[in-house]
């Protein structure tokens, strides 16, 4: 026995091929033709809409709709034109249940729904409205974002090329220091610069340093501290040393620091590290940058991090995957890799301020300015407008007090 399905005769859309003939879309189908996949929201509003209006099956006009049960992400439309039209979705019935079913507002009587932004309370034009954003930086409900100042290259008189620095990049540097004061991330009390066992001699400290950083590549700090301590406690006496190293086997420093990503890999790098330390650096780590980087899986950004850790010096800046994503975002310039970072931002920092830019800006990805779901509602930069990259809510705010007005007046 075949059900009845109700339908429900869609006005006349737009002149495109598609609104003109629906009935190829989307034929009338029997339930013995059609069981639908699944019941959408759209088949549910629809269906109950129907029902409360009393409405019976209507006839179409050769099918103007989908029928009931079928979800327009079921419908297979052909192949059309390359060029786009807009479709004025107001115009489709089912869109107007659906804006309703998850939107719904109460309609703003016609003489009241042309209201001016001189006409909403300043209390109520605030309202909504993130830190540090005021209802003047709303112009047609779009806030004012900083502008890029990204450091300039300049031609002096002799030819030569330097590079100006980003006109605000101090303010920048002092409000990320502020914040970072006070907000504790874990590269302040797991880095890998403070893994090393305060027991141990200098020369095996810095060994401990080389492997917490060979360590780091991809993994959060959390985890690199326990492969770490694991390999401290786990190895025998005296703990992680280059003589265990070389003595322990792959296997078992595999399993050692498995919680690390490509932990495979470095299990590979560090017993081919050790080999060359003992080789050709009398057991000791290098202590020049071309000594670190001639290390198997040792780079630019662990070379210079290691020599300033271990040995105490800076020649250059680690630019990590934070470094270079933050960096970025202020505008201070527009590169590709680490690597390129690095060497824009050592030609105009200042020297003294090379070591700390990778613990400061580290930290600040952590806690504020996060890879994934920055929290721009949090920071100072966006709050000052400093920022050119800052999340803020660009609508809503104006939009939301108009609707609060209309209301309040009777509406």
């Amino acid at each position: 026995m075949l059900m009845n399905y109700h339908t429900i005769t869609l006005e006349p859309m737009m002149t495109s091929r598609i609104a003109r003939k629906p009935a190829k879309i989307a034929p009338n189908v029997t339930n013995a033709d059609y069981v639908p996949r699944r019941q959408t929201r759209a088949f549910a509003v629809s269906y109950d809409v129907k029902q409360e209006a009393g409405s019976a099956t209507e006839s179409l006009e050769s099918s103007n709709s989908p029928p009931n049960g079928l979800d327009i992400e079921d419908v297979s439309f052909g192949t059309t034109s390359s060029r786009k039209r807009k479709i004025d979705t107001d115009s489709l019935p089912i869109g107007k249940i659906l804006r309703s079913y998850a939107y719904p507002i109460t309609p703003i009587p016609a003489d009241r729904a042309n209201i001016k932004s001189e006409d909403i309370p300043n209390d109520i034009k605030s309202k909504d409205i993130p830190n540090g954003i005021q209802s003047k930086d709303i112009p047609n409900g779009k806030v004012k974002k900083a502008r890029r100042q990204p450091a300039k290259r300049i031609v002096g008189d002799n030819g030569q090329t330097k590079l100006e620095p980003p006109t605000n990049w101090e303010e920048i540097y002092d409000a990320v220091k502020e914040m970072r004061k006070e907000r504790l991330a874990p590269v302040d009390t797991m880095g890998c610069e403070t893994l090393a066992e305060d027991h141990m001699s200098p020369r095996d400290k810095r060994f401990q340093t080389l492997i917490a950083l060979m360590l780091s590549s991809q993994t959060k700090d959390i985890t690199n501290a326990i492969a770490m301590r694991r390999l401290q406690t786990e190895l025998p006496s005296p703990g992680l040393t280059l003589e265990n190293i070389l003595a322990v086997e792959p296997e078992k420093l595999n399993e050692l620091i498995y919680v690390v990503g490509f932990h495979n890999n470095k299990t590979r790098y560090i017993k081919a590290a050790a080999l060359v330390l003992k080789a050709q650096f009398n057991g000791d780590i290098p202590d020049t940058v071309e000594g670190l980087m001639s290390l198997p899986g040792v780079g630019p950004k662990m070379a210079y991090l290691c020599l300033s850790a271990a040995w105490g010096r800076t020649e250059g800046i680690g630019v990590d995957v934070h470094v270079h994503r933050i960096t970025n975002l202020w505008g201070w310039h527009k590169t590709k890799s680490p690597e390129e970072t690095r060497m824009m931002l050592e030609a105009w920092l200042p020297r003294e301020k090379w070591h700390e830019i990778n613990l400061l800006l580290v930290g600040f990805g952590q806690t504020v300015c996060l890879p994934v779901g920055r929290r721009c509602g949090e920071c100072l930069l966006a709050e000052q407008k400093l920022c050119p990259s800052a999340v803020v809510e660009k609508k809503g705010s104006v939009k939301r007090a108009k609707r609060e007005v209309a209301k309040g007046n009777g509406g």
